[in-house]
């Protein structure tokens, strides 16, 4: 048996050269605080406390070794997305990300995979830039962010991208950014802007694709969300009454919304074993994928150990979240 996470974050290490040089990275500079600093776009200051967030690979691979997770699909940490920036400079940042990342996984083929990040503020240059990932660099797919620049994804101007990430085979993973969602825009106390809001905007996006019609437009495509989906699966019931009862939730699906939860994989990153007893009943044990959210979640002592302790849950339930699923997911 082998384990493999998919929810992984890295800062690159151009990222950091650029910073310890004096320079920015693709319009982002560094500011000096408690841990690693800030990072700094358009006027948004972004913690890079956790010390984990500067590891080499070579580090991380101890990391990995202590935590029992023999191959991590590396994505970016989302606060650097930068859909804001022009798309040409951000196909830029996307090359260096991308090509890093493929050097990772070319180096430690049996330890890392990749996904790419994306100029997402274009759906061409998008689209060039994954076709270049997975058919050049060898990457399995993308992470992209719930919303991109105020748009929807189902934005009838992103089914390209769709389409062309299922005749690729490529994975989309969706990973909300904790410092800018909308339980923010309310209120920061507690800290649930990043306990509650990210799985907000998980149900969202969830939401968004199955009502969009994504899943009927293209029925092959690989998408997987972060935080188990967060309460989207729970929410299926009002989702279904509200297919039901309002012509406009009916406009692009002729299913009930709960009839497209298994289109999608969702990582077991609930902090909770009824929470993802409850989503393994109801999407089933094939469609959930060990994630660690590397290295922001504290876990006793490792993901892997946390879900290999999990009572409720079978053998064979576990063997498919540690490693069956994404093996076959990504063709690891």
């Amino acid at each position: 048996m082998r384990t493999i996470d998919i929810h992984a974050h890295l800062v690159p290490q151009c990222l950091w050269r650029a910073f310890d040089a004096g320079e920015t990275w693709h319009g982002i500079r560094h500011e000096p605080g408690a841990g690693q600093g800030f990072a700094v776009m358009e006027d948004k200051r972004v913690e890079l406390g956790h010390p984990k967030i500067r590891y080499t690979p070579e580090a991380r691979l101890r990391d990995m070794d202590e935590q029992g997770v023999d191959i991590q699909v590396v994505s970016i940490h989302t606060p650097i997305f930068s859909y804001h920036l022009p798309p040409e400079q951000g196909r830029l940042l996307a090359r260096d990300f991308n090509d890093e990342v493929a050097e990772m996984a070319s180096q430690w083929p049996d330890r890392f995979a990749g996904l790419a990040t994306l100029p997402a503020q274009d759906i061409n240059t998008a689209i060039d830039v994954l076709d270049h990932a997975v058919n050049h660099l060898g990457l399995k797919g993308a992470e992209l962010d719930m919303v991109v620049n105020g748009r929807n994804w189902d934005d009838p101007a992103c089914l390209p991208l769709f389409k062309a990430a299922e005749s690729m085979g490529a994975v989309l993973f969706f990973h909300p950014q904790p410092r800018d969602n909308l339980v923010l825009a309310r209120t920061d106390k507690y800290g649930i802007s990043n306990s509650i809001g990210v799985t907000v905007e998980d149900a969202l996006l969830v939401a968004t694709l199955i009502y969009g019609g994504i899943f009927d437009a293209c029925p092959d495509l690989k998408v997987c969300v972060a935080h188990g989906g967060g309460p989207a699966c729970f929410g299926m019931g009002r989702l279904d009454r509200g297919w039901q009862v309002r012509s406009e939730a009916r406009l692009h699906i002729q299913k009930p919304p709960s009839r497209y939860q298994r289109c999608l994989y969702y990582d077991c990153v609930t902090d909770s074993e009824p929470a993802l007893r409850y989503l393994l009943d109801h999407v089933g044990s094939d469609r959930v994928v060990l994630g660690s959210d590397w290295p922001f979640v504290q876990w006793d002592d490792s993901p892997v150990a946390w879900v290999k302790s999990l009572e409720s849950l079978s053998q064979e339930e576990k063997d498919r979240i540690l490693w069956q699923n994404l093996e076959m997911l990504l063709g690891v």
